[in-house]
């Protein structure tokens, strides 16, 4: 049970020091969700593996920076703990690139 509660404390830590950076995101989400709206069906799907993409790369990207960012180093992650955190950081970040990738893909291509 310490360890999940550490784990949402690492996650609870790491957002407070970047909520304006998400609230910043979450508005441009909300904004490019209702300039898409309108686009058929078809663009969607279209701009999906470009959405995936963008997941792979945002995480793949974000795997390697986090650390750094919130003062540690790949080298000091010698706990699963640390490892599941920040894959689980990593996960979400990739969730929001293409969160962001897939309405945006759908207007460039409709």
């Amino acid at each position: 049970m310490y360890e999940i509660w550490l784990m949402l404390n690492i996650v609870w830590e790491t957002v407070l020091g970047i909520w304006p950076l998400l609230l910043i995101a979450g508005v441009l989400w909300l904004a490019l969700l209702a300039l898409a709206a309108r686009r058929p069906a078809e663009a969607w799907r279209r701009a999906r593996p470009w959405a995936l993409a963008a997941a792979v790369a945002g995480a793949a990207l974000a795997l390697l920076l986090l650390p750094g960012g919130i003062g540690s180093s790949l080298r000091e992650m010698g706990y699963w703990l640390d490892w599941a955190t920040l894959l689980g950081l990593a996960g979400a970040c990739g969730a929001a690139a293409a969160a962001l990738a897939w309405p945006l893909g759908a207007l460039k291509r409709s």
